[in-house]
């Protein structure tokens, strides 16, 4: 028969046959675990609720219990309960004919250890000032906070990032030409529509990139033509000739991923190009705090706020759980950007953006953006010492700056060293992922997320990295 009940300690459904009770539950609760909808570590109802529910004397399921701890399906702690074990379908004693296990082969979906870039060092997010933040920020909350409020972002955030962003990064802000927004991501998607909604038809990007950017573009109808690149950064020159495009997408501060910083003349080609054709160009500034041989390079909206959108997030500094960023915006643009966004989503978090502000205000942020930009120098100068050391003809290039660094490989190579990392369990992302589809093959290389590992993670990942390089 089947049964479903409820019980003030947890929910469970089994399907019951057989005439007698503590077998029929000993074979459904087996049954369930070994198809799955049980899985391990997941709590059982009491011996006591699961009786009531059943209608049975409690010995009755405290026994089939007990039977199923000893056969390994379940365990059971003091203070803990009755849980599904880790390991929960006992291994079936060998045969005289059995083979031995072979050597198990990494799982490629569960690496060892994690050198993709554009994650930072989640273990260093800076809880206890986040929390103390988070608690200023609730009990100062007016009670309109909670409501749906301004779709461009809390006030209290925009007027300290208009603070903070024209100090640290040279931006020409306002509070109201800052929108926040769900991620850079979010950001980019809002200006595609609205890049379309003006009939723009094209908008030239790098050479190399996030296919995700490219996609996203794509999907809101615009051809994307790519800029060559070449060792002073993302050829802007070349946008006088591309009569069709209407925008540029670059990241001037750190070009990801080939790690340049975009030179001072090819900043003033790309902004002459805007001023002249009255296109606008999308900056990413997406690590530019994270300079470690001198002063951060500063924004390229600084040098003309009406043609520049300036594009910021938190996912870097701080974590991408957190799903905040911002766009400073020409003034032409701001209310066809707050209206997109009204109409997919009209307000991030509210209480999010308050600490964040709060956070900010206090100096919180600016200590742990200084904190973390010597944590990850540390990482690259040890990235750089290693690998000369076990791989001396393997360059390392790009400014030392943000949270990854190529190493670039003999031509041909890259799909082979990337076989091999798999093999020793390590992620890697080789440069040709992020290569546009119209640029041709150039160079084989390697992009390495220095910041992505715990520190506990982040010898051993260093050391398989030095083991697969040719």
């Amino acid at each position: 028969m089947a049964n479903d009940w409820a019980t003030f300690g947890a929910d469970l459904h089994l399907e019951l046959r057989g005439s007698g009770l503590r077998t029929g539950l000993m074979d459904a609760l087996r049954e369930a675990v070994r198809g799955g909808r049980l899985e391990a570590g997941v709590r059982l109802p009491s011996s006591r609720s699961l009786a009531a529910d059943l209608g049975v004397a409690r010995n009755t399921v405290a026994d089939a219990y007990a039977e199923l701890v000893a056969e390994g399906w379940l365990t059971a702690r003091q203070g803990s309960g009755t849980r599904v074990a880790q390991r929960a379908v006992p291994r079936r004693p060998a045969g005289p004919g059995a083979r031995p296990p072979a050597a198990a082969r990494p799982d490629p979906a569960r690496p060892t250890y994690n050198l993709k870039p554009g994650v930072p060092d989640l273990a260093s997010f800076p809880r206890a000032e986040w929390l103390k933040a988070s608690r200023r920020a609730l009990t100062a909350a007016p009670h309109e906070a909670f409501g749906y409020g301004d779709p461009r972002g809390r006030i209290e955030l925009r007027t300290v990032l208009a603070e903070y962003l024209a100090r640290a990064r040279g931006v020409h802000a306002r509070p109201e030409r800052i929108v926040i927004c769900s991620g850079f991501v979010h950001g980019l998607m809002l200006m595609g529509q609205v890049l379309r909604a003006r009939r723009v038809r094209e908008v030239a990007v790098e050479s190399y990139g996030l296919d995700a950017h490219w996609e996203l573009l794509t999907r809101a109808g615009l051809r994307l033509p790519a800029l060559p690149y070449d060792e002073l950064g993302t050829r802007t020159e070349g946008l006088a000739s591309m009569k069709g495009v209407g925008a540029v997408l670059l990241t001037a501060a750190h070009q990801f991923p080939l790690g340049g910083a975009l030179h001072p003349d090819r900043r003033v080609a790309a902004i002459d190009w805007a001023r002249a054709s009255g296109g606008l160009v999308l900056e990413d500034d997406y690590d530019g705090e994270f300079r470690y041989d001198r002063q951060p390079v500063g924004a390229l909206q600084g040098l003309d706020p009406e043609r520049v959108v300036y594009m910021g997030t938190s996912s870097k500094s701080l974590a991408p759980g957190l799903r905040l960023a911002w766009m400073v915006l020409p003034d032409s643009l701001v209310d066809e950007v707050v209206a997109a966004k009204g109409r997919v989503d009209w307000v991030s978090s509210s209480l999010e953006q308050l600490t964040f502000a709060e956070f900010l205000a206090s100096g919180a942020y600016d200590r742990h953006v200084r904190a973390m930009r010597l944590r990850y120098r540390r990482r690259r100068d040890e990235l750089v010492e290693a690998v000369a050391a076990h791989s001396p003809e393997t360059r390392v290039s790009g400014i030392a700056a943000g949270l990854h660094a190529v190493l670039e490989l003999p031509p041909g190579l890259e799909p082979a060293v990337l076989r091999s990392a798999a093999w020793q369990g390590l992620a890697l992302l080789g440069l040709n992922r992020f290569r546009h589809p119209e640029v041709p093959t150039t160079q084989d290389g390697l992009v390495v997320g220095y910041a992505t590992p715990p520190d506990s993670g982040w010898t051993g990942a260093l050391a398989a990295l030095c083991r697969v390089l040719p």
